[in-house]
């Protein structure tokens, strides 16, 4: 009687007969596939945070990848357990699976650069980005989108194959070493040499700059009514460029002011 019930048919599906013993059969080995993805995002978490990898973000988004690969593999094998031939099903709905693959091309794209992402380690959180000539601070990265925060305190989503297919600067990938440069022109009839010496004062002055490395100064060009100089120095906090690059402008005009040089023109860089 028990045995009659459990195998007896409730539908069919591509042909093959569900009876209540598949049924179960598939949801023990969904729930032995969710098990084993538990167990192996635990291992995994502890061998990335055994490897130095830090950011939850980073392993989180590694678990949720490796959740969804293992639920794939224990989907596949529920079905062909329950006797339907997956390769049947691929072939009918080939039609249907091009035609979301084109509708979910950019997510598809977006998804794929994540994973990349996360792969390489190029990007990670708290990393200072400049993209699309905008300077920002990396707050979380998903497997579709990076959400960061400018410093205007405005939080900006960016698709991660921007992250992947465009040129990025990452301030802090290796080191957090960068030069800030300012120019200025002064009037022909300075005394070059005591120029250099003035801008060289001003450079060493400026009080957030990396005082083990000296700055540069040169001798840019001859324009039309001035001669034209640049003024570098290295920081290492690229978030506060702007602050510097301002410290560094107050302190050459203060430092040619002082010593009489005419100041004939202000460059931008």
């Amino acid at each position: 009687m028990m045995e009659a019930l459990l195998n007896r048919t409730l539908f069919e599906l591509a042909g093959t007969p569900v009876t209540p013993v598949s049924v179960l059969t598939f949801l023990l080995i969904l729930l032995i596939s969710y098990w084993v993805s538990r167990v192996l995002q635990r291992i995994t978490g502890r061998w990335l945070r055994l490897r130095g990898v830090a950011e939850e973000g980073a392993i989180s988004t590694t678990n949720r990848l490796l959740h969804y690969g293992v639920m794939l593999v224990g989907l596949g094998i529920g079905v062909e357990t329950i006797g339907i031939n997956l390769s049947a099903l691929f072939a009918a709905g080939a039609v249907v699976a091009v035609a979301l693959g084109f509708a979910m091309q950019n997510i598809l794209q977006n998804f794929v650069s994540g994973v990349i992402l996360l792969a390489e380690r190029s990007i990670t959180e708290s990393d200072i980005l400049q993209v699309d000539g905008r300077i920002v601070r990396v707050m979380r990265m998903g497997t579709r989108a990076t959400v960061a925060r400018t410093r205007d305190d405005e939080e900006i989503i960016i698709p991660n194959s921007l992250l992947v297919q465009s040129s990025v600067t990452n301030y802090t990938l290796g080191d957090s070493l960068f030069r800030i440069r300012a120019a200025v022109g002064v009037a022909y009839g300075s005394n070059m040499d005591r120029v250099r010496e003035v801008l060289l004062e001003a450079g060493k002055s400026v009080p957030d700059r990396v005082e083990e490395k000296d700055p540069v100064v040169l001798l840019l060009q001859f324009g039309n009514s001035s001669v034209d100089f640049e003024v570098s120095v290295w920081a290492t906090d690229p978030w506060l460029a702007r602050v510097t690059k301002s410290h560094l402008n107050f302190a050459i005009w203060n430092h040619l002011k002082a010593a009489g040089i005419t100041i004939a023109c202000l460059l931008y860089t």
